[in-house]
């Protein structure tokens, strides 16, 4: 088949060492090798096959999706896998599950700020998933907006117990991963109320939601699943609400690490009034890495499909040309697999910040507080966004087929487009980073926090010829754009706060990129066209700003696009399979008829049309419907 051909010929005209580069992404040749060993567990065990799924309505998505749940935990018990292989094996898999944020939420937000007593009871059941956890935040009438919770729980001091109530309809926790149907108890985000009436602002408390031994709920707790979700998303995911009416837990129940209350109702404050949203950072810290995951999965199947896929112009062998070496396929693709790489590698280096700064909090430090809020608050705005852009530009790269459920791409934009929404609206979080760099402006101190070090520019760098095949020039380049922007900021811009927001998140990645100039050796040629690549387009998608600001002038947007197509045809273009093989994906993992390894995209999507119940003919449709239809048609033609 022409397409096997193809995608044979495309392998060997790689040069990247695609074990090496492979490990890299991974965390190294051990880290790659545990994910390889288990990932084959998986791939092997019958009840995580994926064949069916795309033709189960929302209760059997559910189900399967617990069935997904206890047959890890069980491997688990049997294999006596660690609490870090479990949450791997996790990762693996490419269902969004209701455990998802008892792993990413519920457990790290009580372990960092639960009193010791409260760790005693409950750490080692959340640890063993004796107990299921979800994170009550969200409402009904209030999302991104903390401060405007509308849940209360007044301090009773005769009792020494907190009464949590829900006032209104608003007032309904909303959108709750796992808490529709499987969670038991929760972290849940509440206005604490003094004796006297005071309120103290939002906080966290430890409440249990069902009967420990027949999963009812509580009394004076209404909870149930919210519906299906747009396109079908997350439909394994039981999203639900809960209202609270005046249920009572104990004092020792406050999440009181670092702020409680005496028993005698004495307010005793934290160290950082903020302190309560370490949750929302660690889940932020995590969105980048997943951002940049998901991008390579999509970009992987595009690249693949468009490399096999011959459609137009013939050539002298009488083949038809490559999908993928038109300029207008691969001036789309090519930016997207640097997008890849860059999230997964700095959001790998992230992680790794925020473990030591949240060890500095544990120990009551929060000198980094405010600069880990507001770099957290860019990057998941600004990944999310570019993530489902990403996806949905690979799907329409593959034309038609990219349409079907089969191409695998269809599934995770519908899984990650909410991801704009949830843990912080992008938009609001916009607003954040521009209140970050205004502050950090005003302070105008020697040492700006490592997200505005672009202040410390006062002038730009030089221009020439050659500047557009120079990361340096091009990072610099992209600090002044935030620093320029900064300190002229236009009130009557309706949307000055998603551009500047923007500036100044590709100016902090523009900074890290240098430093992965420096570190990544392996294929270090490559690389540094990869993130050249990376540079230019970035700049390119920005032009407008740039011009407006005066940074740039039209000559330099023609040079921009010149070395753009440049850096994509000679240099990105023929390592395109090597690139995104290097990602590691297995067939089974991508679970796209389009992005088989072997490029036999056309057999495989034949075959999967086997599986389609509405072909076995059994279900009696033509005569209860087509039938009836048909005659009556007929009798009408005849009069």
């Amino acid at each position: 088949m022409q397409t096997a051909q193809d995608m044979d010929n495309a392998r060997k005209c790689t040069s990247i060492d695609i074990q090496a580069t492979r490990n890299f992404l991974w965390g190294g040749a051990e880290a790659w090798q545990k994910r390889e060993k288990m990932r084959n567990i998986l791939e092997q065990d019958p009840v995580f096959d994926k064949s069916k799924r795309h033709f189960l309505d929302r209760t059997e998505s559910f189900k399967r999706g617990l069935r997904l749940i206890n047959r890890i935990n069980e491997i688990s018990e049997s294999l006596s896998w660690t609490r870090d292989e479990v949450k791997l094996a996790f990762t693996i898999l490419d269902d969004p599950l209701p455990i998802a944020l008892h792993n990413t939420a519920f457990e790290p937000v009580l372990n960092s700020q639960g009193s010791p007593s409260l760790l005693q009871r409950y750490s080692s059941l959340a640890a063993h998933y004796g107990i299921f956890g979800c994170y009550l935040q969200t409402e009904l009438g209030h999302g991104s907006n903390v401060a405007g919770l509308e849940t209360t729980a007044t301090f009773i001091p005769d009792t020494q117990e907190f009464d949590i109530h829900s006032p209104t309809l608003t007032s309904a926790k909303w959108w709750i991963g796992a808490l529709g149907r499987i969670a038991t108890h929760g972290v849940l985000q509440a206005k604490l109320i003094l004796p006297g009436g005071k309120d103290a602002g939002p906080h966290l408390f430890f409440v249990q939601l069902r009967d420990m031994n027949n999963h009812q709920l509580l009394p004076g707790i209404t909870a149930g699943d919210i519906g299906p979700k747009a396109m079908a998303g997350y439909a394994p995911v039981d999203n639900g609400y809960a209202r609270f009416d005046h249920v009572r837990i104990p004092k020792d129940n406050m999440l009181s690490k670092f702020a409680g209350v005496t028993p005698e109702g004495k307010y005793v404050r934290p160290p950082h009034a903020k302190m309560n949203y370490g949750g929302m950072l660690y889940i932020r810290a995590g969105m980048v890495i997943h951002a940049g995951s998901i991008i390579a999965r999509a970009i992987t199947i595009a690249i693949r499909y468009t490399t096999v896929r011959r459609q137009g112009d013939k050539g002298p062998d009488g083949l038809e040309r490559q999908v993928l070496t038109y300029p207008s396929t691969y001036y789309r693709l090519l930016p997207i697999i640097s997008h890849a790489y860059v999230f997964i590698l700095i959001g790998r280096d992230l992680q790794n910040s925020f473990a030591a700064y949240s060890k500095r909090l544990a120990e009551g430090d929060t000198s980094l507080l405010g600069e880990m809020h507001a770099i957290l608050s860019g990057l998941k705005s600004y990944a999310t966004t570019t993530s489902v852009a990403d996806i949905e530009t690979a799907r329409r790269s593959m034309g038609g087929h990219g349409y079907s459920a089969f191409a695998g791409v269809g599934k995770l934009y519908a899984d990650s487009v909410a991801s704009v929404t949830y843990e912080g609206e992008n938009y609001v979080l916009d607003k954040q980073v521009v209140r970050a760099v205004l502050k950090a402006q005003q302070q105008q101190s020697t040492t700006s926090p490592s997200f505005s070090e672009f202040l410390r520019l006062q002038q730009p760098p030089l221009l020439t010829h050659a500047s557009w095949q120079n990361p340096e020039t091009l990072i610099l380049l992209l600090e002044w754009r935030a620093a320029v922007f900064a300190r002229n900021i236009n009130e009557e811009d309706a949307g000055v706060a998603r551009r500047l927001s923007i500036a100044v998140t590709e100016a902090f990645i523009a900074v890290q990129v240098r430093e992965l100039l420096k570190t990544h050796t392996v294929n270090a040629s490559l690389m540094k066209s990869l993130y050249l690549l990376y540079l230019l387009s970035t700049i390119e998608s920005s032009l407008g700003d740039f011009l407006e600001l005066g940074i740039l002038r039209p000559l330099h947007a023609k040079e921009i696009r010149k070395a753009l197509r440049k850096v994509s045809e000679v240099d990105i273009l023929p390592e395109a399979i090597g690139l995104t093989d290097a990602f590691g994906w297995s067939d089974w993992e991508l679970d796209s008829a389009l992005g088989v390894y072997d490029g036999r995209v056309y057999e495989a999507l034949w075959e999967r049309t086997k599986s389609e119940p509405l072909n076995n003919g059994e279900d009696h449709v033509y005569e209860d419907y087509i039938k009836p239809m048909l005659e009556r048609g007929r009798r009408q033609a005849k009069l």
